[in-house]
This record gives C-alpha cells, structure tokens and sequence, in this order.
C-alpha cells in the first residue's frame, strides 16, 4: 500500500482514540526513525529501535527521560518558488547547529497559518535528521480541514475538536506557553535549497550550489574544478585522442574492455561514452541517479503536482532527461499515482522515464539498483565522481548507491530540473538546463511552474474518493499476497537451508539469572572512527560486493552474486549481517590504510576486513573496544548496528556524543556506550587506537550516569587515565545492560513468572 509513515498521515492516525467508553490522545512508536511523520497531523509519535519494539511487543514499556522541549516559533510565509522541502532543509541545518538530540520540538507561531499538513508532515518526517525526538504540531483547523479531505469521518473529525479544545491541546494561546529553549525562523527568508553531499543538515541555496560544488570537489576529492568548455575527456584511440572510450555496441548487453588512461590525480575527470547510436560525456558532477522517493517528500501533493507540471512543460518543449540519468518514481502511497493520473501527469513523468517502480524505501535507502553497465564501468575504472540527487531524506555515504560518492537531497521538482541538466555543476539562474530540437535554449525559468498553476490542478484532482478506494481495499491484499502459505503454528519452524532467515545465537546458553557484571580489561580497538558515523557507516542497508564478507559467505552458501539481493533483505541472517557489521564501502577505519570495511589486527600488524579481525580476536577471547567521534549512531535507527557490533564481540563504544536511537539500541544489546568528559576526544587525549582499554567501575555498583575509569595503555608502557560516563541513563537501562540485552531481560522476567 505504501510507506508505513504515509500510510498513518493518511489513514491509521486518528488524532484522538476512544475505547472502552474513553476518550485519549493518539500516539504511537514506531521500529523506523521517520515514524514522527505523524507530528504533522498532532500525533505524538516516534521512532524506537527493532530491538525496543520486539521487548514492547512482549509487555515491556518503553522508559524515556523527561525531555526538554524547544520552542520552533514560525513567522512569515514562503516565498514564491519555493517548497516545503526548502523549508525542512532550512530546519534541519538550523536545529542540528542548535543542538536537539534527545529533545522534544514544538512548532508554534503565525507561519503555521500558511503550512498544510503534508508541509508540515515533511518537516515533521525529518526530526531524527534533526536529532530531535518528535517536532510536533498542535492540532487546529488546518488539522481538521486534512481529516476531511482524507476521508476521516464527520465523527472522528468531531470526536477530535471536542477533546482537543476541552484539555488544552488545541492550537491557541501560544504565547503563554513556556517552552525550555526558543528558536525563531522566519519563513519569508527561505530560498530554494539543496543539501549534501553526504549529510542533510549541509544546506547549500540552489544559487550557490555551482561555486559550492567547485570548493567540494577539491575540498572533499582533491580535484581542481573544470568549466565545461575546458574539459578535455578520454576519447577514442582512433580519433586522435589520448585514450579510448567506452562503446557499447549495439548487439551486446556490456560494454567492451577498454584500456583507460591514467589522469593526474588533482585533474577534473571527463570519459566519452558511446552506445549504440548515442555518444556523450561523463563527467564529475554528473547525475546519474534522479530519484523522486522518499515518504518524506512524495506525501505532499504540492511537490508531486510540482514535479509533474516541470516534467510536462519540459515534454511540451521537446527537452529531455539525459540519457545517462537513472531515473525513478517511487511514492510513499497509491493515492499519489492516482491523483497524477487524474492530473495527466504520470503520464509526463513516464515520459521523461520517471516510472513507477513501487512504493515504498527505494533509492533513499539504497535500492537504486545497478547503475546501467558503461556507465558503472566509466565511473569506476575513472573514479569519477557521480551525483545523485533526490527527494529523500539522508544522503549518507554510500547510502545511496556504492559507486555515487555525492548525493544531494532537493524537491521532487528540483530532480527533475537536474536530471534534465545531468549534472549539478550548473548555474540555473543564468545557464540553460537543455536545447529543444530547434537549438533553442531551455531554462529553469521556462519550465518551473507557479504556486498558481500547482494549486488549480490540486483542486481539481485530490478528492477524499482516493483515499476511500485505497484505503477501503487496504488489508485486501494483491493476488501475490492472498497466495501466499501461510503457517498455523505459534513455534516458527526454521529453515536449515533458508539464507534469509536463521535463527539468531542471542540466546544460546542463556542462564536463569543475569551474570554480574564485569569489568573491561586489556581490550583492543576495532575501530577508531570519526565524527558523524551513521547507523549506515556501521551497518549498510544496500547491495554489497562479491568479494566482501558478506559476499564470499553466500558463495560458499552457493548463492550466484545474481542473487545476493541485499544487506536489509538479509536482516534475518545474522550470519549476513555480521559480516556485513562496519562493512561500508566508504568508512574511515584510523586504524586501517585502505577505505571501505577494513582495519589493522593489532597483535599481528596485519589489515585485514572487519569480520576476520573480530574473529581473530575471538578465537584468543579478547574484548574489544570501538572509539567514535560526535554524533556516533546518527541516521536510521537500524537494530543491526548494535546487533552486529554486539556479535562483532565489541563490549564498549567511547564516544563523544550519540544519536537517540542507537544509543538505546547499543544498551539493548548489552553494548556498553561510554562518553569522553565534556572537552576531551581520542584526539585531546593522544588515543590512536593501538592501545589496550581497561575500564573500572562496571563490576562496582553501577548507577545512572556514572563515571568510569579508563586506563588505556600503549605498547611503550604508557598508561593514559581519563574518566568517561556509562550512558546508561536510568535503573531500567542498569538491569537491560546487566542481562546483557533487553531481550534477554524480557526473558528471564517471563522464566521467573512461569
């Protein structure tokens, strides 16, 4: 039917509940870090982990610490031309700067007059990009008015207005609310924005976005910006080149060996590449993904309507998408599809190769799929440095695609734009994005389409009936799903050949009671890693290579690479998922020489994968340590990035701050998360991660937030002493951390109850 979060904006949430002869608030958490979506419709809801949620699903409550609460105070109203993904990337770059994490977000203010609800549910999408809990937004008119025209009933509706004006959380009296932190933004000061190229909170305005891409592309990759009219590229041997490019002929499905020339490494990289009758030039910068995806952009009719209306003006001047553009559609629900079509819109979009592919987590998450052939081929053996861009939500790297080293997120409409350009690098204030058939030149301008002419067909097209026809047929199910076998029985019964699902050693050998517990010592470094490192750096969602860990596991399993599919649909094989544990193709191990999934055993001085080190140390029972930088865990709150480091055999990450989610999700799987003192990192302290760690006052009466002590000694006998805190933030997290996870906890409570 769609993405889940949609999915609850338009249909599940109710914004009150009664049962049971009472009535009380909605609310609601969810296994995926985007779940507060629904903060936009007033609902208090928020992201939790897998490994949370699987203890909830069994009766145990969820414990959080009284949060602060920050005051978001809207003025003004957008300007023309822009969109409500400007917007959320504004916030997202003001509340990361601010600070937010383990913090409550509450929108207030006269800009609210001027925000739909799908507005505000795609900034409300976007609270774990701002570190933030949940952003929520009151419930008031406009609240009611997306209700109806959703298809809610004229009871609920009701049901809804009484509640919230009888208990005070109607949108009123704002200015009497105290709120720990305020911040300010004014709406009128909002420009058409992008973000990347590997972090959303990194705004860059469309205006700037030309000069900007010339400094990251030698600040970030070394290489010193070309204009286009400068590059030379590599060409045909018999074409008086200096090289050869790449042809792929007609009748074959790849494109031929090609011998490459070698470029200086600080040179700006162009290849020629011919197919079939088509000849063109790759360049860094250029976009070979456009990807309108993501539930936090394809839920909002405007952007959608936006992007149809540029890809039929586009059509209508005989202007195209590049031809080395990979290009996608992929709404959060079924409702957008029809609402193109009554728009006659999907039919433009398909004709600039926007087709659908489903709905649901594509590009956003990683399934881009394969770039085509002579195009993976140039970009690798040049090591050009590709764009994508999209309308998601994260552009973490290797997030997207392994081969695309840049991504940035924009508007549904703005992917269009680049993808018509095929490539960032461009000033689209003053250079045309295409020639029409006549050589006349085609500018953003020609092609944009007023608020005017996106509200007319909005009018015209959405209708309550959408959401009665999708949602009316929502727990049907399609032909493939009715087929399915599905088992009686309440025990799983465990496919010994299965490559997909096996059962997990979490609870091999568990014991009645939880062991007491110990302190670390003589511990090595796994990994010494940097700020910024994502749930996606610790444990990838995507395609992954023959020759990784992952990869030879399967072939031994006799699995073809044809079938390896991905990390998240193998999420049920910890045997997958271990090996796949700090396995992404573009992480900075400190302690390794080669980027991607590699680091030094230090006993031996040997580089090696991740995997076979952690197995190195297990087969001689050492512990092991992870050192991190700020912001440690941030992105998706993916269970298998504590799950993976926990089978890694890793006992403690010290780390100088966490996201949320991870955090929580580290505890649960009785994964010690510690925190440098306030000033000091490895770096302050003269940590490169060879030493050996041995941490005190785990064994000794541990409370929440206390202070440890960490002796890290070097191979010089050099001890080094600084005190970090067990982020175990409540009694709660104590016992979970004590039996080892909070699966486990759940377990023995059910053991010594039956």
């Amino acid at each position: 039917m769609g993405i889940c979060h949609q999915v609850n904006l338009e249909y599940l949430a109710q914004g009150v509940i009664e049962r049971d002869g009472l009535a009380f608030p909605d609310t609601l958490v969810g296994t995926d870090s985007h779940t507060p979506m629904v903060n936009g419709i007033g609902v208090v809801g928020w992201g939790v982990g897998g490994i949370e949620a699987e203890a909830a699903l069994l009766g145990q409550p969820i414990y959080f610490i009284m949060p602060q609460v920050v005051g978001l105070k809207l003025t003004g109203k957008l300007p023309l031309a822009t969109t409500a993904t400007d917007l959320v990337l504004t916030i997202t770059q003001l509340l990361r700067k601010h600070g937010v994490v383990g913090k409550f977000v509450e929108v207030y203010g006269p800009g609210l007059d001027h925000l739909t609800i799908p507005d505000r549910a795609t900034i409300s999408n976007m609270s774990p990009e701002f570190g933030c809990t949940v952003t929520y937004f009151p419930i008031d008119d406009q609240t009611l008015d997306y209700m109806e025209r959703t298809n809610r009933s004229a009871e609920q509706i009701k049901l809804v207005e009484d509640y919230c004006k009888s208990n005070l959380l109607w949108r009123e009296n704002e200015e009497k609310i105290n709120y720990s932190e305020n911040l300010e933004l004014d709406l009128s000061t909002v420009q058409a924005t992008v973000a990347g190229p590997k972090r959303p909170q990194d705004k860059i305005a469309v205006a700037d976005f030309k000069p900007t891409f010339e400094k990251l592309i030698h600040s970030e990759f070394g290489r010193d910006y070309l204009a286009l009219d400068q590059r030379e590229s590599t060409r045909w041997s018999g074409e008086g080149g200096g090289g050869t490019a790449f042809v792929h002929p007609e009748n074959d499905d790849l494109p031929m060996d090609v011998e490459i020339e070698k470029h200086p490494e600080n040179k700006f990289r162009s290849v020629d590449v011919k197919i079939k009758h088509e000849e063109f030039t790759l360049s860094d910068g250029s976009v070979v993904i456009g990807a309108i995806t993501s539930c936090t952009n394809t839920s909002n009719p405007s952007v959608m309507i936006g992007a149809g209306l540029v890809a039929k003006k586009a059509r209508a001047l005989g202007i195209d998408v590049k031809p080395w553009v990979k290009t996608s559609l992929a709404p959060g629900s079924k409702v957008v599809t029809d609402y193109l079509k009554s728009a006659g819109l999907l039919e433009d979009l398909e004709a600039l190769r926007f087709h659908l592919v489903g709905y649901g987590c594509t590009s956003c998450i990683g399934n881009s799929g394969p770039l085509p052939p002579h195009i993976a081929k140039a970009v690798e053996e040049n090591d050009l440095i590709v764009a994508s861009v999209l309308s998601g939500n994260r552009n973490f790297e290797a997030r997207v695609h392994p081969q695309v080293k840049m991504n940035f997120l924009m508007s549904p409409p703005l992917v269009v734009i680049y993808s018509i350009a095929g490539r960032v690098d461009i000033d689209l204030a003053n250079e045309p994005i295409a020639y029409d058939p006549n050589m006349r030149p085609v500018y953003f301008k020609d092609i944009w389409p007023e608020q005017e002419e996106i509200m007319e067909v909005m009018q015209k097209v959405l209708t309550p009936d959408d959401y009665k026809k999708n949602y009316g047929e929502i727990f049907d199910g399609n032909e493939q799903w009715k087929a399915l076998d599905a088992p009686q029985s309440l025990l799983y019964d465990w496919d010994e050949q299965s490559t997909y699902i096996k059962e997990a050693p979490f609870f091999e050998n568990i014991s009645e009671d939880a062991p007491a517990p110990e302190d670390v010592k003589d511990a090595h470094v796994l990994l010494k890693l940097g700020d910024s490192i994502t749930t996606d750096h610790i444990s990838p969602a995507g395609a992954f290579a023959e020759n990784s860990a992952a990869g030879m596991y399967l072939k031994e399993m006799g699995i073809e690479k044809a079938d390896f599919n991905s990390y998240g649909s193998r999420r049920g094989n910890h045997e997958v998922m271990m090996r796949g544990t700090f396995a992404n193709v573009r992480i900075k191990n400190q302690l390794a020489e080669k980027e991607g999934g590699y680091t030094k055993h230090i006993p031996s001085g040997e580089e090696m994968s991740v995997y076979e080190a952690a197995q190195k140390y297990k087969e001689n029972s050492t512990t092991l340590v992870v050192l991190g930088g700020k912001e440690y865990g941030s992105g998706s709150s993916r269970d298998w990035a504590a799950k993976g480091t926990s089978l890694l055999g890793v006992k403690a990450v010290i780390a100088e701050s966490y996201e949320r989610i991870h955090r929580s999700n580290l505890v649960g799987m009785g994964v010690m998360p510690l925190q440098y003192s306030e000033g000091e990192n490895a770096e302050s302290l003269g940590l490169d991660g060879t030493e050996t760690f041995s941490i005190t006052g785990i064994a000794d009466g541990l409370k929440p937030l206390k202070n440890l002590k960490v002796v890290a000694k070097k191979s010089d006998g050099k001890e080094i002493e600084f005190e970090v805190v067990a982020r175990l933030d409540s009694a709660i997290e104590i016992e979970y951390y004590k039996n080892q996870g909070i699966l486990q906890y759940v377990l023995r409570q059910f053991l010594k109850e039956a």
